[in-house]
């Protein structure tokens, strides 16, 4: 430590802004808002890869079934060639298979309906899960809320009561310096 006045006082002020810093972060990072909004971003991430998960496997579905057709038609092709007649009823067959596939715009309108009625109750239980989820979840956060502020309260109390007695220190050993300095002018 320095007898110079003004480097104690600059070793004061740079402690002081050390200890700032240090009570801001902990207080930003026991923030109840931001506790519960990184709860948030996790479970939103959760839905986000169940989603995907049910999403992806339903596009592998439809293009494992694209492959399997695929590669069918490559197959009959090479068998149909000594084929004619068969190739011909093949063709037709399959003609008739997707024009029975393909339904009309009134067709469409009634099935969009009709799925969209089936699919209410499930959007309705989703809804409801949710729902539980969110209310199972909010005393368990308000909880986290309340001892995460008390940790933050309680390590604010003891940074600045360290803040306070290091700075008591300090002046303290400035108190020393500054007397050693004029003892030593005196002699």
């Amino acid at each position: 430590m320095s007898d110079n006045p003004e480097q104690i006082r600059a070793e004061i002020e740079r402690t002081r802004n050390e200890l700032s810093i240090d009570v801001d972060a902990v207080a930003d990072k026991v923030t109840p808002a931001k506790v519960a909004q990184r709860q948030t971003d996790k479970v939103r991430g959760a839905l986000s890869n169940v989603k995907d998960s049910v999403l992806g496997s339903a596009g592998d579905a439809r293009s494992s079934v694209g492959d399997a057709v695929s590669g069918t038609a490559g197959a009959a092709k090479g068998k149909g060639q000594g084929n004619p007649l068969g190739l011909g009823l093949v063709a037709f067959g399959a003609g008739l298979l997707i024009a029975s596939l393909i339904p009309a715009s009134d067709k469409e309108k009634e099935l969009a309906s009709t799925v969209k009625d089936k699919a209410q109750p499930l959007v309705e239980k989703a809804t409801d899960a949710a729902k539980d989820v969110a209310s199972e979840l909010k005393e368990p956060a308000q909880q986290a809320a309340a001892a995460v502020k008390d940790t933050a309260t309680d390590s604010a109390d003891t940074v600045r009561s360290e803040a306070q007695s290091t700075a008591q220190d300090v002046q303290a050993s400035a108190q020393d310096a500054k007397q050693a300095v004029q003892d030593d002018a005196r002699s």
